[in-house]
């Protein structure tokens, strides 16, 4: 699974010389946007259906995130969105995706249709209250919305979220926020190159990187050499990710292939390494996701800050 796409449907020539291309404007790019080490901002989900902002943000500050996921949803009354821009933007709260989840590359039209509509009117509410972007994933050519199928890495596949992805951009038109796809172990994107080769063909300037490394370490190869898979990853994508999902992965010991996504700290993910290429970028939150508990997402936390102050690393 290291390089599905051009191993089954692109020339080998041809998609060297366009990762290259911009794997040199990244590095460029990267030397202009990147000025030291910055601070990093850590969140997470908070429970409670919050209708007054300031509650919303006594909840975070109680947890000491300094980004958050966005406290409502698509169709909310522009008035309460503008409440919650203010009220964030006042306590240094960085809003920092609305997700959009759902399958825009179904087989089915009426769930295709349904999901692109779902992915506009979520880029639209981003681009309202200024979250660094609106995320999805890629989808599946499968029954399962976010599952493994053998067309995911079909160039029928690759064209088509190209198309929807440009749809969906150019729709809306949003001037603060980008709308990106978060990596997954087996569909679109899977690796910086594959970014890189979706990133060249959707040619869109609000199109961006949601970058999930667990997500991507589909293989006892990668998960022995996370450390500098994920050096990769930044150096290649660095100025275009714009949120970070904060996990763990740990290889278990059957005689099959099996990871299981654990909580931060108590897996094989090198944080170290990490949160040293995600410091160097500015304002993109790392987030924390996918636990059971408050009691889990607070172990999780103060996990990922212990791995950071081994490394130098702030918190803002």
């Amino acid at each position: 699974m290291e390089n599905r796409i051009s191993r089954r449907h692109f020339s080998r020539l041809s998609l060297t010389g366009a990762a290259a291309l911009v794997t040199l404007n990244s590095a460029e790019l990267r030397a202009e946007t990147q000025s030291g080490s910055q601070c990093i901002r850590l969140g997470g989900p908070v429970s409670g259906d919050f209708k007054d902002p300031q509650e919303w943000i006594k909840a975070l500050k109680a947890k000491g995130y300094s980004a958050a996921y966005c406290p409502v949803s698509p169709g909310t009354d522009i008035a309460i969105i503008k409440a919650f821009e203010k009220a964030a933007k006042e306590a240094n709260i960085l809003i920092s995706e609305v997700g959009a989840w759902s399958n825009p590359i179904s087989k089915v039209e009426k769930e295709r249709k349904e999901a692109i509509r779902k992915c506009k009117d979520s880029l639209s509410l981003a681009d309202q209250i200024g979250a660094g972007c609106c995320v999805n994933i890629s989808g599946s050519r499968g029954e399962k919305w976010d599952g493994p199928h053998s067309e995911n890495y079909s160039r029928e596949t690759f064209e088509m979220i190209v198309q929807t992805t440009r749809e969906i951009i150019d729709e809306v038109k949003p001037l603060r926020t980008f709308y990106t796809l978060e990596t997954m172990p087996w569909a679109l994107p899977d690796s910086p190159d594959s970014y890189l080769e979706l990133i060249k063909a959707i040619d869109r300037k609000q199109f961006a990187v949601h970058l999930d490394p667990v997500n991507m370490i589909n293989s006892p190869r990668r998960y022995y050499n996370n450390g500098p898979f994920i050096k990769e990853c930044f150096d290649k994508l660095g100025p275009y990710i714009k949120n970070c999902h904060a996990k763990d992965i740990l290889l278990g010991t059957n005689l099959t292939v099996h990871l299981d996504e654990v909580i931060p700290g108590t897996g094989g993910l090198d944080y170290r390494v990490f949160l040293t290429e995600l410091s160097k970028l500015k304002n993109v939150p790392l987030m924390l996701e996918h636990l059971k508990t408050s009691e889990d997402y607070d172990k999780a936390a103060a996990n990922v800050r212990k791995a950071g102050a081994e490394a130098g690393i702030k918190f803002c």
